[in-house]
């Protein structure tokens, strides 16, 4: 039984690797089995297999040599040993499978050049890993003991410490102090100095080494903040040996080795180790394409023969990219070698360029586009690049029309670019005759930029053609001009017609919204109302102020309580506080329990303290924020010092949506004044400067300009759910933005509005003329130069409290007449303002009337 599931386990990941041989972690559950079971001649093969496709791990590498080893039994099978060491040490930087190899290096130095073969392994490992502040000593010691055990030169370990103590290393303290016991002349002047230096060095390492120290794997941020501290630093080994360390750790993110081999490349040059590392970067990353990209720059650079680039891109075309994309462009950086190849002289470079040309469609349309969906190419870059090696290299205009031809059929002729871009080539190396065709066509063709192919097109005849010529295309380009403003004008009324009727059903869902939440309301009578006054009273005392008193004019901090009015891009709203919510006192806050506790009593500031100019008053906030007061000081106390914070409440507790912050300092007012709009729970607060309304009628705030900004675009009929960063994507493209504003209501909803200012007049001109009229997430968009409406406030007078004809007078609101604004003058009180004005029925008829006189109303009374 227990040899039949033994068996069985085996098949287990035998199984898995015939399905995928690139699944890691079978290869790593199959050799521990064979290890167990002690299946030497399967382990070997399995273990050879799992190196061929992936880099090994230290653990892995240091089980396989220890097996090894054990097998040793002849010269011949230590140098197998010796192969296998050697392929180990390429892998990773690891102190230990260095170590492990001078040791067994050691243990085979009775051959003929052992010695000799024993040091340069020492060499090569402390070149390697001798720079390692943690794991370096290690080898300098065992070198230093290997030389002591021979009996060598004094001379030649006097070097091993002087170069030992040149190198900054952790507890190098103890190495200076065993040679300062050793040597009997004492330590040279020059190594102490060497000594410091390094110790110096290491006390700037200490901090990075420590935080490595203490850090959870893979420590990926606590090596790059080191590497970014060695790469200032500028020593170049230094900077090599912490990227192997930190790859050691980080092995399969693509970022580390990328930014290690562009270092190599940019910095070292040095050929071995430079395909080293990208080698080895590709063999643990091999879904990244820019390493592989990377790869094949540095072979070409570095003089690597013709098979051996050619291997490697076949590598990478079988290495599985996460993208399409990545595809085509790996095929490009294997196109462009091929074509620095040629000599255009010869005949079998450029076929086998043209081979490759033809072989990357091929594999874009079938292996990739099997794989994606899409062959990644939807602009048909490859194509365009061969055309153009073909009409400037190859003077082979036909070849390069032909590639054209295709490249339009695949659903590029409707975009001008293409055209032009095609026009461009012919213009350069073509005739008249053919660009004059080709601009035919895109006039036809085009959807996107018609106007600019219609510009194109006019101005060529200007320059090459006849007068039939130019009747010909001016007819041309009217007619498609033509054809194409009938069609946005269509599209323009549907997606208005579209967007009416959404803004029509957010506009009933939101009225079946607010009557539901009026409807769930109960109605207060007055005298609740007074109660709760009343209430109020007894718990404060006679002398504190009511809520309800400052709302009938008296004096707050200098302003009143009345409704305040907020500024937007279309004019003023007034804020109106909400009916009452709740039926604790105002101030009253819950515990952690849910149970009311008493408020803390307000600091009271005498009139005299109360200045406008170091007040501001803070509206639109949500009407169940808790704990107003210290949300707000918490908010603002970056602005300065708070000395109070009032906020407004109704008679039943309720927060109203207002308060006002006083500060020590006016210098805190214009800080403050700078949180305007900001969010506070989803709505945006609106900071603004606090002013007695009684003393300045006429005083108002305009955040925004009214006059024409030349260099400011305004867009409207943007969807809801455009975000700052999409529509800053969509202008960029015309200018540079300085800044974006969405324009919200009170709630911080968009209202579809947006005003971006760009550097200069040009770019806005330019954004006006290519973003206007265009499409956003099926929505049409409008753009203009801003020009805000002039705002200029009407007379809103409250009606006089003796029914008379100003209350025929009042304007009407924003809303249309209100339900209050009947007229209650009788009728026989009316006075037809004209002169021709006739009595009938006892009764003057006017359509407007007019103040009536003691003397008129005595006449009326008396029918005289």
């Amino acid at each position: 039984t227990c040899h039949n599931a033994n068996v069985n386990t085996h098949h287990v990941p035998f199984l898995q690797l015939s399905i995928n041989a690139f699944d890691y972690n079978c290869h790593v559950d199959l050799i521990k089995l064979l290890r167990q079971e002690g299946k030497l001649h399967r382990l070997r093969k399995a273990r050879q297999k799992m190196s061929e496709l992936f880099p090994l791990t230290e653990e892995i590498w240091l089980d396989w040599l220890k097996d090894e080893i054990r097998l040793t039994e002849d010269e011949s099978d230590r140098e197998k040993v010796y192969e296998l060491f050697e392929r180990a040490v390429k892998d990773y930087m690891c102190p230990e499978i260095w170590l492990e190899y001078v040791q067994y290096s050691i243990g085979g130095m009775g051959a003929q050049g052992g010695i000799e073969r024993v040091r340069s392994i020492f060499e090569r490992a402390l070149t390697a890993v001798g720079l390692h502040m943690t794991k370096g000593a290690s080898i300098w010691e065992a070198y230093r003991e290997f030389e002591i055990l021979l009996n060598a030169q004094l001379e030649r370990i006097h070097t091993l410490f002087r170069r030992q103590l040149a190198v900054p290393l952790m507890d190098m303290e103890g190495t200076y102090a065993e040679y300062s016991d050793w040597a009997d002349d004492g330590v040279p002047e020059t190594v102490t100095h060497q000594y410091r230096r390094a110790l110096q060095q290491l006390e700037k390492c200490k901090p990075f080494e420590e935080a490595l120290l203490v850090s959870e794997p893979p420590k990926l941020a606590e090596y790059q903040a080191y590497i970014d501290f060695e790469m200032k630093e500028g020593d170049p080994a230094r900077v090599q040996i912490i990227f192997e360390r930190a790859l050691a750790e980080n092995c399969l993110v693509p970022d580390l080795w990328i930014k290690y081999t562009m270092y190599l490349d940019r910095q070292l040059k040095i050929k071995d180790l430079v395909l080293s590392a990208h080698e080895r970067a590709v063999r643990n990353c091999p879904w990244t394409m820019g390493l592989w990209k990377s790869y094949l720059l540095a072979l070409e650079r570095h003089g690597a023969d013709h098979q051996t680039v050619t291997d490697v891109f076949e590598k990478a075309l079988n290495a599985g990219f996460i993208q399409a994309a990545d595809y085509v462009e790996i095929w490009q950086s294997n196109l462009d070698y091929l074509r620095r190849r040629v000599d255009f002289k010869w005949s079998r470079e450029l076929d086998e360029l043209r081979a490759a040309f033809a072989r990357s469609l091929d594999y874009l349309k079938e292996d990739v586009k099997e794989r994606f969906s899409e062959s990644g190419d939807l602009s048909c870059i490859i194509m365009q690049i061969w055309a153009r090696i073909e009409a400037l290299h190859c003077k082979n205009m036909q070849k390069a029309r032909e590639l054209w031809d295709s490249i339009m059929t695949k659903g590029n002729a409707k975009y001008a670019n293409m055209w032009l871009e095609y026009y461009n080539l012919e213009r350069s190396y073509g005739d008249a005759v053919h660009c004059r065709k080709a601009l035919h066509r895109a006039v036809q063709c085009t959807s996107d930029y018609p106007e600019h192919v219609c510009d194109v097109l006019l101005n060529f005849e200007r320059v090459e053609g006849s007068l039939e010529d130019w009747d010909a295309a001016v007819q041309k380009t009217e007619t498609k001009l033509n054809r194409v403003n009938e069609q946005r004008v269509a599209e323009k009324e549907a997606v208005l017609a579209r967007q009416e009727e959404e803004k029509a059903e957010h506009r009933r869902k939101a009225k079946a919204d607010k009557k539901a939440q009026k409807k769930s309301q109960k109605t207060d009578r007055a005298g609740d109302k007074r109660k709760a006054e009343d209430e109020y009273e007894e718990e404060w005392g006679e002398d504190e102020e009511l809520p309800s008193k400052r709302l009938r004019g008296e004096e707050d901090f200098g302003s009143t309580a009345k409704e305040e009015h907020m500024e937007t891009e279309s004019g003023l709203f007034s804020r109106r506080a909400p009916p009452p919510r709740k039926t604790e006192p105002p101030g009253f806050r819950k515990n952690q329990q849910g149970l009311s506790e008493a408020p803390r009593q307000p600091q009271d500031i005498s009139k005299e303290q109360r200045k406008d100019e170091e007040c501001v008053f803070v509206s639109n906030l949500p009407f169940n924020l808790e704990d107003p007061e210290g949300k707000m000081r918490t908010l603002f106390q970056g602005c300065g010092t708070v000395q109070q914070v009032r906020p407004i409440f109704t008679a039943k507790g309720v927060f109203k949506g207002y308060c006002y912050v006083q500060f020590e300092d006016r210098l805190a007012v214009s800080e403050a004044l700078k949180l305007d709009r900001q969010e506070v729970d989803g709505r945006p607060m609106f900071v603004s400067p606090c002013v007695d309304k009684n003393k300045n009628p006429d005083f108002k705030v305009f955040k925004y300009k009214t006059a024409m900004e030349k260099h400011k675009i305004f867009i409207s009929g943007l969807p809801y759910s455009c975000t700052k960063e999409t529509l800053e994507d969509l202008c960029k493209q015309h200018g540079t933005v300085k800044t974006i504003r969405l324009v919200t209501n009170r709630s911080g909803k968009p209202k579809g509005l947006a005003y971006v200012e760009y550097e200069n007049e040009a770019q806005a001109s330019q954004a006006v003329l290519k973003m206007d009229g265009t499409m956003l997430e099926n929505f049409t968009i409008s753009v203009a130069i801003s020009n805000p409406p002039s705002r200029k406030m009407e007379d809103k007078a409250a009606p006089s409290r003796i029914l008379g004809a100003a209350m025929l007078r009042q304007p009407q609101g924003a809303r249309g007449k209100g339900r209050t604004q009947i007229s209650l003058l009788p009728r026989s009180l009316y006075r037809q303002s004209a002169p021709d004005a006739k009595a009938e029925n006892g009764t003057v008829s006017a359509p407007h009337a007019t103040s009536l006189s003691n003397e008129d109303f005595a006449k009326m009374l008396l029918k005289k």
